[in-house]
C-alpha cells in the first residue's frame, strides 16, 4: 500500500509541537492549524493565514444558544512600517478573484504551535514574531506582536469582521451600526444588535474608519461546490508602537471586556496546553494525539461536552460516546470522563439517547439506538478503571444501562429498536438511517441498513454481558438473569444467521424475518463486521475471525483508514468530492474512515496479540496516519479509498483522534 507523501512538518525538539519552515514559499503553508479554548471557541486557518474555508477565522466565538459559533474577527490585516529605512511591509495573504494571492506569505519564515500559534516574519534586517492566543474558557483572544528589529517600528492592525454564523457568508449591506465607544486603551462596538458587544483592548491608538473589504475567496469551499466569496466589515485600524525586544498586544472579547492582562491570558493558555503533553516516556505519536485530543474536550462549557469535529461538526451524542474512551480514558482523565458522560446521560429519554446534544430553543433530536449501544462499550472501559463500587457507575450509569436494556428488550414498543423473535436487535426507521452510515440525499438514506445490523449485535451481546455483571454485583439477580439470557440467545441466533459462505465474511445486515418469503440478507463487504469482531470476538469462531481480518486486509484496509465498501462492489465510490450530494453518496460507499483503523488494530491485536511483529506493524500503521493529516497534529474524518488516499471531509475529527490514540495506548506505544 502506498500512502501520502511525508508531511511537510516535524515536531519540535522540546515536545509534540508542529514546526514548519516556509522561507517565503506558499506551498508548505497550505496546511491548516487549529487552536481552541476548551469552551467551543477556536481560531483556524492555513499557515500564512490565507483562509480557504468560510469556517476559518482569527477569532470564532461560541455564543450562547441559540446563536452558536460566530466568526467575530476573520483577519487582523497587518502592516509594518519601519521609519528608519522608510519601508512598509504588508504581512497578510488573501485570495481575491482572478489574481494570485497577495504576497504577505513571502515574508513568513517560520510557523510553529509551541504550544500556541506563532509566526516569524523576516522584514529586511528585522524580525517580527506574532501569536494568536484564545483565553481558556472565555470568548476572548489576544494577538501579541514582539519586535526584534534594531530600531522602533509601527504596526497597523485592521480587524476584518464578518460577524456571522460559522456556516454562513457575509455580503456587504448598510445595516452595520457604526457607533464606537472609545476609552483609554479600549474600544467597544456593537455593529450587529442581535449579537453581544465586541470589546478591544490595546496599547496604542485606534483610528475609526468603518468600511467594507470585498470579495475574499475561499478555495476549499469553491472546490466543494459551495458559495465561496465574502465581504467583510472593518471598524478601523489599531496602530501600535513596536520597540526592540518588547511585546505589544491587542485583545478582543465578546460580551464583556478582557478580565485579565493580555500577557496573563497568554501564559495561562500556554501552561495549560503544555500540560497536555504526556512527556518523553511516550511515543511521539501518542504525545501529538494527546494534545490533539484536548481540542475536542470542552470542560469550560456548562455542561461539559465533546466537540465532534472542527470546524463545522455539531455536538453529536454518538461521536461523543465513541470518542470518550480515547480522548479521556486513554489519558487516565477519569473524573473528566465521568463529568462528560453524566451530562450526556441527562438527555436519555425512554431508555434512548438522542442523536444530537439538545440546545435551548432547538427541538429535541430523534432517539438514536446506535449511540445508546455504544454507551455500554464506553461503560465497560470505564468500569475496568473504576470498578463496580464507583459511585458514579452505581448511581448514574447502571440505572441508565438498565433503562436502555429494558427499552431494547421491550415486548410492547417496536419503534426505532426492538428484539426479534430469535433475540437479535432490530434497528429500523423508514425515514432515517439508525446506524453510523447515516448520510442522506433529498431526505433519504444513501446506505439504508434496515433490520438487523452486524455491529449492533456485538454491542448488544457485549452490553448485556456487562449489565449482567453489574446487576449481579449490585444484587439485582432477576435483571442479571434476564441480561444473561438475552446475551446467550442473541449469540446463538447470530451464529446461525450472520455467516455468508459465498463471501466467507459476515452479512452486513439481515432482515428481521427469517423463514418468510420476503427474508433477505445483505452480503456487502463492509467494515461493520470488523467492528463486531473488535467489540465481541466471542461471536466468531477462530477461523471466522481469521477470515474477517484477511478480507479486511485484502479489500478494505488502506494506509489512511478502512474503506466503507469493498472496491469489488459495483457501488464502490473511492473518491470523495464533487457537490454536496455527490459527497454524501461517497461517505459510506468506499471512502476510508480513519477511526476504523482503531477497530482494526483492536481486532487484529486480540487475534494475533502474542506476535511482536504483528504489534509493531500495527503501531507503524497507526503512527503513519498521525504524520499525514491536512491539519497540523490532527486527524481527518476520512480519506479517498483510492490512491493517493487524500484526507477528506472534516479535517479534525474527535472519533478519528480518539480511536487512534486509544489503539496506540493499548498497544503500549
Amino acid at each position: 500500500m502506498k500512502g501520502r507523501e511525508k508531511a511537510a512538518w516535524k515536531p519540535s525538539k522540546g515536545g509534540p509541537w508542529p514546526v514548519v519552515q516556509l522561507a517565503g514559499e506558499l506551498a508548505p503553508g497550505e496546511r491548516e492549524w487549529l487552536h481552541t479554548n476548551g469552551a467551543g471557541a477556536y481560531a483556524m486557518s492555513t499557515v500564512p493565514l490565507m483562509h480557504t474555508r468560510r469556517h476559518h477565522g482569527a477569532f470564532v466565538a461560541m455564543l450562547p444558544a441559540p446563536l452558536g459559533r460566530h466568526v467575530i474577527v476573520s483577519h487582523g490585516d497587518t502592516t509594518v512600517h519601519i521609519e528608519d529605512d522608510r519601508r512598509t511591509y504588508r504581512l497578510s495573504t488573501h485570495q481575491f478573484p482572478n489574481v494570485a494571492p497577495t504576497l504577505g506569505y513571502r515574508l513568513l519564515e517560520y510557523f510553529a504551535m509551541d504550544p500556541i500559534p506563532r509566526w516569524t516574519y523576516r522584514l529586511g534586517a528585522h524580525t517580527l514574531e506574532r501569536t494568536v492566543c484564545l483565553a481558556r474558557g472565555r470568548n476572548a483572544s489576544v494577538w501579541s506582536y514582539t519586535w526584534y528589529g534594531r530600531t522602533p517600528a509601527k504596526i497597523s492592525i485592521r480587524p476584518l469582521m464578518p460577524l456571522r454564523p460559522v456556516d454562513a457568508l457575509m455580503n456587504e449591506h448598510g445595516g452595520m451600526m457604526q457607533v464606537v465607544t472609545l476609552r483609554p486603551g479600549a474600544v467597544e462596538l456593537r455593529p450587529v444588535p442581535a449579537l453581544p458587544p465586541v470589546h478591544f483592548v490595546h496599547d496604542g491608538v485606534f483610528m475609526g474608519s468603518p468600511d467594507w473589504w470585498r470579495r475574499f475567496e475561499y478555495l476549499e469551499d469553491r472546490a466543494d461546490g459551495l458559495a465561496f466569496q465574502e465581504d467583510m466589515w472593518t471598524p478601523g485600524v489599531f496602530e501600535l508602537q513596536l520597540e526592540p525586544g518588547k511585546t505589544s498586544h491587542v485583545g478582543v472579547s465578546v460580551g464583556a471586556p478582557l478580565d485579565a492582562a493580555p500577557a496573563t491570558i497568554v501564559q495561562e493558555a500556554a501552561d495549560f496546553l503544555r500540560r497536555q503533553d504526556l512527556g518523553p516516556t511516550r511515543s511521539n505519536a501518542v504525545r501529538v494525539l494527546s494534545v490533539a485530543a484536548e481540542q475536542f474536550c470542552l470542560d469550560a462549557r456548562d455542561p461539559p461536552c465533546i466537540a465532534a469535529g472542527y470546524p463545522s461538526h455539531d455536538f453529536y451524542v454518538r461521536d461523543s460516546i465513541l470518542a470518550l474512551p480515547g480522548l479521556l480514558l486513554a489519558r487516565e482523565q477519569l473524573e473528566r470522563a465521568e463529568s462528560v458522560l453524566g451530562a450526556l446521560l441527562r438527555h436519555q429519554r425512554g431508555g434512548l439517547l438522542p442523536a444530537i446534544v439538545p440546545r435551548p430553543g432547538v427541538r429535541r433530536a430523534r432517539p438514536l439506538p446506535d449511540a445508546t449501544l455504544w454507551l455500554f462499550e464506553t461503560t465497560r472501559l470505564l468500569l475496568a478503571r473504576r470498578g463496580p463500587r464507583d459511585r458514579f457507575i452505581a448511581e448514574t450509569v447502571f440505572p441508565a444501562l438498565t433503562r436502555a436494556f429494558l427499552r431494547f428488550t421491550s415486548r410492547r414498543l417496536r419503534r426505532f429498536v426492538w428484539c426479534s423473535s430469535d433475540g437479535l436487535l432490530v434497528t429500523s426507521d423508514p425515514a432515517v438511517a439508525l446506524t453510523w452510515m447515516d448520510a442522506q440525499v433529498n431526505g433519504k438514506p444513501v446506505t439504508p441498513r434496515p433490520g438487523i445490523a452486524v455491529e449492533h449485535q456485538a454491542l448488544f451481546t457485549r452490553g448485556a454481558d456487562l449489565l449482567a455483571t453489574l446487576a449481579s454485583f449490585y444484587g439485582h439477580d432477576a435483571l442479571a438473569a434476564r441480561a444473561n439470557a438475552a446475551a446467550n440467545r442473541a449469540r446463538n441466533a447470530f451464529r446461525s444467521r450472520f455467516w455468508c459462505d459465498e463471501t466467507d465474511y459476515p452479512y452486513d445486515c439481515v432482515s428481521e424475518a427469517r423463514d418468510r418469503a420476503d427474508a433477505w440478507a445483505d452480503a456487502s463487504v463492509r467494515p461493520n463486521a470488523l467492528t463486531a469482531l473488535a467489540v465481541d470476538p466471542t461471536l466468531f469462531e477462530d477461523w471466522q475471525a481469521e477470515a474477517i481480518l484477511r478480507r479486511v486486509q485484502s479489500e478494505l484496509l488502506t494506509p489512511q483508514g478502512v474503506r466503507s465498501l469493498s472496491p469489488q462492489d459495483a457501488r464502490y465510490m473511492g473518491h470523495f468530492g464533487g457537490n454536496l450530494a455527490e459527497r454524501e453518496f461517497a461517505y459510506h460507499q468506499g471512502t476510508a474512515w480513519t477511526h476504523l483503523l482503531g477497530h482494526y488494530a483492536r481486532a487484529a491485536h486480540q487475534r494475533w496479540g502474542d506476535e511482536p511483529q504483528g504489534r509493531d506493524e500495527l503501531v507503524r500503521l497507526l503512527e503513519h496516519v498521525v504524520d499525514s493529516g491536512p491539519l497540523f497534529g490532527q486527524l481527518a474524518q476520512l480519506s479517498d479509498g483510492d490512491e493517493p488516499f487524500r484526507p477528506r471531509a472534516c479535517p479534525a475529527q474527535a472519533t478519528a483522534v480518539a480511536e487512534i490514540l486509544r489503539a496506540l495506548v493499548e498497544l503500549g506505544s
